[in-house]
This record gives structure tokens, C-alpha cells and sequence, in this order.
């Protein structure tokens, strides 16, 4: 079999294990996963608004859900979803319009995501308590 011919025992193109995480890697597949679980919240949203325009029996179980342990840490991790996608959704404007591409600045608006999809999301729920 010549050189040619011979299967090639290397991978043809880099994997993920051979790069290291990088922040702007890492924030663009999180943004691509709290896309996809807002898109799984927003179908309990409208499940829950059926709920609420049906019977009471079904709007109580939502309630229940909601009130519970498991459902106030998917409401929570739904509320971050939803503020991390927007913030980084703003940053990726900013890029569209040729702003924040140089690399030290691309890092300092990811960090700013982070820090300000925290401080939204928490911020959020302490004023949602505090009203009741």
C-alpha cells in the first residue's frame, strides 16, 4: 500500500481537546444553550398561560411547580437564560456595527455580560420578593 493510499490515524481537522476554553468561546456556546433553553421556557410559559386561562385544578399544579424548591431553580435558571441571551445578544449588535472587536475589548464586554446578566438576574429576584 503506498504512502498515498494509507489510512490517516490523525484527526483531518483540530478537536476541542486540543484547543483551550477561551472566554469568547466559551460565551458563544453559552449563548447558543440559553437560546435553546429559552426556547423549552418559553413553551412552559404558554403552557402556564393556558393553565391560567383554563381550569383551576391545572393552574394550581403550575402554582404548586412554581412555588416548589425545583421549580424556583428552573425559574431562576430561566430568568438568567433570559438576561445572559439579551445582554449577549446586545454585545453581538455592537460587533454587527463594528464596535468591540478588537480582542481587549471583546473580553472586557464578555466579562461585562457576566457581571451584568448576574447582577440583572439577582437583582430581579430580590425585587420580585421584596413585593410581596
Amino acid at each position: 500500500m503506498s504512502a498515498a493510499n494509507r489510512p490517516v490515524s490523525r484527526p483531518l481537522s483540530p478537536h476541542l481537546q486540543v484547543y483551550r476554553p477561551q472566554l469568547t468561546s466559551v460565551l458563544s456556546i453559552s449563548h447558543r444553550m440559553t437560546g435553546i433553553a429559552l426556547s423549552v421556557g418559553l413553551v412552559y410559559l404558554v403552557a402556564w398561560l393556558c393553565a391560567a386561562s383554563g381550569k383551576g385544578e391545572t393552574y394550581a399544579m403550575f402554582a404548586w411547580f412554581n412555588t416548589s424548591v425545583v421549580g424556583r431553580i428552573a425559574l431562576f435558571g430561566w430568568t438568567f437564560c433570559l438576561f445572559y441571551h439579551l445582554f449577549n445578544g446586545i454585545r453581538h449588535l455592537f460587533w454587527d456595527a463594528g464596535y468591540g472587536l478588537e480582542l481587549k475589548d471583546a473580553y472586557a464586554s464578555g466579562k461585562a455580560v457576566v457581571i451584568g446578566t448576574l447582577v440583572a438576574t439577582v437583582g430581579s429576584w430580590v425585587l420580585a420578593f421584596s413585593l410581596r
